[in-house]
């Protein structure tokens, strides 16, 4: 019961401090955008803007929530759930920081260390494009449909390569327990250095897996239609939006704990939750660097680039790869 009781404290604190980090993602992505674009940026709403995530949010949540007569009625309001709750499940497996003790009582810093982590990582984050798919059918408009298509084409496509990448670092750490592969960097150096292809190849299917620019075209933002959500309105896209952000934070937290040692400070140095921090801003940094500079691709191209680039690179990294490990555990 401690142990149950101990996990719902641990998801509550994820969830909330996830919800906090995707307002505050949202005003660090506009100061950021409107400094590389030499504008100002918020700074109407509290000191340098700080409050403005507060008021968009009860701006979405009290604007009115118009639905449909011909959508769903029950997978209309479902879809965006599925999506939030997908992006939020994905932080379960992701150590926080080390062991620490209170009370003479040990307690980990993770929700849940499971000794298949990596396949959990993989499977929740593939749950989301079924808020994509559902979304866009279940409105009753030809136009959120045939954006869910393109957004399900993408997500799908973009997810084999990122699983493919993140084979590459189980081969190599030997476990697919996520608490392992960062005690393992601790001994050994950041799995990025071994995996340098893998990492670019899962940057790239990141990016376009949670719909960034260059590849945000499920939901490109300058068209009349945006897409799979063209006819949520209300608390129900901001849902989507939610999930969007949260997702931005959950494959930062992923590629700085698989490739860079996750909490781990330099050479092991002052360890704890603050580098993990570090890495997901400089990784969420990046993010919005590319908005701001890079503009969108065809869809033609998004698809040629994983299928005709990425696939390639991330079959050709995991056979190099298992073939270096199978050499190095024989000795040879």
């Amino acid at each position: 019961m401690t142990t149950l009781l101990g996990q719902i404290v641990g998801s509550l604190i994820i969830i909330v401090a996830l919800l906090m980090g995707m307002a505050y993602m949202t005003w660090f992505e506009r100061r950021v955008i409107s400094r590389l674009q030499v504008r100002i940026g918020p700074n109407r709403v509290g000191p340098g803007g700080l409050m403005q995530p507060i008021a968009d949010a009860l701006k979405l949540f009290f604007k009115e929530d118009v639905r449909l007569s011909m959508s769903d009625r029950w997978l209309y309001p479902l879809a965006p759930g599925i999506s939030l709750v997908a992006a939020l499940a994905v932080f379960a497996v992701i150590p926080v920081g080390p062991t620490i003790t209170i009370g003479g009582r040990s307690i980990d810093l993770i929700v849940q260390d499971m000794p298949v982590a990596v396949l959990y990582l993989i499977g929740a984050s593939s749950i989301g494009v079924y808020g994509v798919v559902l979304g866009g059918w279940s409105s009753g408009s030809k136009y959120s449909l045939l954006g869910s298509l393109r957004g399900s084409a993408q997500v799908v496509s973009y997810e084999l390569a990122l699983g493919l990448a993140l084979v590459g670092v189980v081969l190599v750490s030997g476990t697919m327990s996520v608490a392992q592969i960062v005690d393992q960097q601790s001994h050994l150096i950041p799995y990025v250095i071994l995996q340098p292809l893998g990492f670019l190849v899962y940057f790239t299917a990141a990016v376009a897996e949670t719909n960034r620019a260059p590849f945000d075209l499920p939901e490109a933002e300058q068209e009349l239609v945006a897409g799979y959500h063209t006819e949520y309105s209300g608390f129900r896209f901001a849902m989507y939006y939610i999930a969007e952000y949260v997702n931005l934070l959950t494959v930062s937290a992923i590629a700085a704990t698989l490739f860079f040692g996750g909490w781990l400070g330099p050479f092991n140095l002052l360890n704890g939750p603050w580098w993990l921090l570090i890495k997901m801003a400089v990784f969420a940094f990046v993010f919005v660097w590319l908005r701001a500079t890079l503009p969108r691709l065809r869809y033609d191209q998004l698809m040629r680039l994983c299928w005709g680039l990425l696939l390639p690179l991330g079959l050709l990294n995991l056979l190099v790869t298992a073939l270096l490990v199978v050499f190095f555990s024989r000795g040879v």
